[in-house]
């Protein structure tokens, strides 16, 4: 007797929060290669590099929202969310492990806006036809 014949098979492989987290991890570790590859071999300064860290963070959480809210295909703005909460979790870990920062305002700061972004990709990757 096989119980299992009659189920569907709609359940798919892997959150979709996770997804996308792994997406905004990788276009992050990719646009920051990029980057100082051309602070490199350019003559660009060095103190602007605090307008590329902004532009790489938003883009990788909105890169990961909009990912996120196409899997999920409901709740974009609460699952992008998640996924921007849990992507300034691992980047606030990752700075304090590494660098032992402290958790200031800033964090905070980060916290919400890493949520806001994700969210808004969120919103768009979910209303995207697959």
């Amino acid at each position: 007797m096989n119980t299992m014949k009659g189920m569907t098979s709609g359940v798919r492989a892997g959150s979709p929060i996770l997804t996308g987290l792994l997406y905004s991890l990788v276009s992050m570790a990719l646009a920051t290669v990029i980057v100082s590859l051309v602070l490199k071999f350019s003559g660009m300064k060095e103190g602007s590099m605090t307008t590329y860290v902004y532009v790489i963070h938003s883009a990788a959480l909105f890169i990961g929202g909009l990912v996120t809210g196409k899997r999920s295909g409901k709740r974009g703005w609460y699952n992008g969310g998640m996924m921007g909460v849990l992507y300034s979790v691992v980047v606030v870990l990752i700075g304090f492990l590494s660098y032992d920062a402290a958790l200031t305002m800033y964090t905070l700061v980060l916290f919400a806006l890493s949520f806001f972004m994700g969210a808004f990709g969120g919103m768009i990757g979910v209303n995207l036809r697959r």
